[in-house]
């Protein structure tokens, strides 16, 4: 159903470094990245995207704090889940709560969360079982 979804930085470069860190050992990596030359407004605004094969989760540059948001990245194991967590607070990024399973969603729900550079609820959740 989603093609791609964005999220905004006033840390474009935390943010750049936190989601490589984080989104590797869910097998995705930085695609893309650009600069808006073409808007007036900010031409030096930096953009750039993850995926596993192609670019569906962006991180854009901003002036000005955005409203958190929360994002959930799939993954296949629960030790992706767990590798996820560590790579997250290796970038200094605050624990929002540690791998485990989360049964309030359902008996194989197992995330993990962190706050991304800006303030963004980011998570990892694999749904299988154990």
């Amino acid at each position: 159903m989603i093609d791609h979804v964005s999220a905004y930085t006033t840390h474009y470069e935390d943010a750049r470094r936190f989601y490589s860190a984080v989104l590797a050992p869910l097998g995705s990596k930085l695609q893309r990245e650009i600069t808006t030359t073409w808007d007036p407004e900010f031409p030096t605004r930096r953009m750039c995207a993850f995926g596993p094969e192609r670019p569906i989760f962006w991180v854009i540059e901003v002036r000005e704090p955005s409203t958190p948001r929360h994002a959930a990245f799939s993954a296949t194991t629960r030790a992706q889940v767990d590798a996820f967590h560590r790579a997250a607070l290796a970038t200094g990024a605050r624990d929002n709560g540690a791998p485990g399973v989360r049964a309030i969603y359902h008996p194989n729900y197992y995330g993990a969360f962190v706050f991304d550079p800006d303030g963004n609820n980011v998570e990892a959740v694999c749904h299988a079982p154990a």
